[in-house]
């Protein structure tokens, strides 16, 4: 039986679905950095040419002549000559064969009445990642009703928050690691009280789960001075740098994406002990604070065993082909560990771990304080 949902979720709910209209309505300071004498079209390939392209070995360069029909927009039908710059990086390159998508950047005249050239940027994958998106979409309401409605709202709102508030704050030299911590105690706040709700389970969860992110903050700053890491080890960092943004702290940036990306697992255990915690006290009304906190540490310690694990393999698995580059070659185990991205990688995930470790007897004392304080002063 569908149950109506409360009033103070509708108003959550509301609320946040107006703040997320918005920060998609509102400019990031960067939308007007593009040129305004080109246009990005959907088109297909009719033919391909591939005479001015020079192969060696597995890699290619030159340019790939393509004959493309213009499938959206001002000039819908239009087809023309493209072209597709090969680098010599296949993880740049692509290379279009008939009847394939792509995504083409065309140039045109001062009046934007004319095409003067047109490059193929990549394949055009837009629909496909639509379909996946509608399809998450549907399980998610479809299992988890109202709550799925509600997390499928958190998530709209955290890649909102990202894109127009963390990532544009970065590039306009505000102070990485506090504008991170803020974010991410506003996403934190919004998604657990979210799906919680406003009450003391909601409560438990967001301090306890900001108790964690705070403590990988701490240990993300102390140890990635030992570490001696260089923020430039992440891809496209050092990219940002001559493209106008030298004022940038890259490595305050990298030791801000290590409390980033562990707080939403963080967040996920917060929640896990604070909801048995609230089950027990419902159960068991009488339940003294001592052995509530108890049944917290049980609950943290099961968790807590596989979201490390959980962590260790998502890191590790983005690392595989270097990982498998450095077996290959027979590399020596100490000079891995030494090798500044390897030691990036190491630091990433060992002090995420320290947060979803220390974020269950956090979540479990604080619960078992604020579920049973109203019983201790009666």
């Amino acid at each position: 039986m569908f149950k109506l949902p409360q009033k103070s979720d509708l108003i959550l709910v509301g609320s946040l679905l107006l703040i997320c209209l918005g920060l998609i309505l509102a400019p990031n300071g960067f939308d007007k950095t593009t040129d305004t004498n080109s246009v990005r079209v959907k088109a297909i390939v009719l033919s391909t040419n591939n005479n001015l392209m020079v192969e060696t070995g597995i890699l290619k360069t030159g340019t790939q002549l393509l004959q493309i029909k213009i499938q959206n927009g001002q000039f819908k039908g239009k087809e023309l000559q493209a072209f597709n710059q090969l680098v010599g990086r296949m993880e740049f390159d692509k290379i279009f064969v008939k009847g394939d998508k792509t995504l083409t950047v065309l140039n045109l005249n001062k009046d934007q009445s004319n095409i003067i050239s047109a490059n193929v940027v990549d394949h055009y994958r837009i629909n496909i990642e639509l379909w996946l998106l509608v399809l998450f979409v549907i399980l998610l309401i479809g299992f988890a009703g109202w709550t799925g409605i509600k997390a499928l709202l958190s998530f709209m709102f955290a890649g909102l928050a990202i894109w127009k508030l963390l990532l544009p704050g970065f590039l306009k030299g505000f102070s990485p690691i506090p504008l991170s911590l803020g974010i991410v105690a506003l996403l934190t706040s919004a998604i657990i009280f979210l799906v919680a709700g406003t009450n003391k389970k909601g409560t438990v969860a967001f301090l306890g789960a900001m108790c964690g992110i705070a403590v990988t903050c701490v240990m993300a700053i102390i140890f990635g001075d030992l570490f001696n890491i260089h923020g430039a080890i992440k891809p496209f960092s050092e990219t940002l740098l001559y493209s106008g943004f030298a004022h940038l702290n890259l490595t305050e940036i990298f030791l801000a994406g290590i409390f980033i990306s562990s707080s939403g697992a963080v967040m996920d255990i917060s929640m896990d002990i604070a909801a048995s915690q609230a089950e027990v006290i419902n159960h068991n009304p009488s339940i003294s604070a001592k052995k509530l906190r108890q049944s917290g540490f049980e609950v943290g310690k099961a968790v807590v065993g596989t979201m490390t694990t959980t962590l260790l393999l998502a890191y590790s698995g983005g690392f595989s082909a270097l990982l498998m580059v450095f077996i290959a070659q027979g590399t020596p185990m100490t000079n891995i560990l030494n090798l500044n991205y390897v030691s990036g990688e190491l630091l990433h995930t060992l002090v995420g771990s320290f947060g979803l470790i220390l974020v269950a007897p956090f979540t479990a004392i604080i619960g078992s304080w604020i579920f049973t304080r109203v019983k201790s002063r009666s």
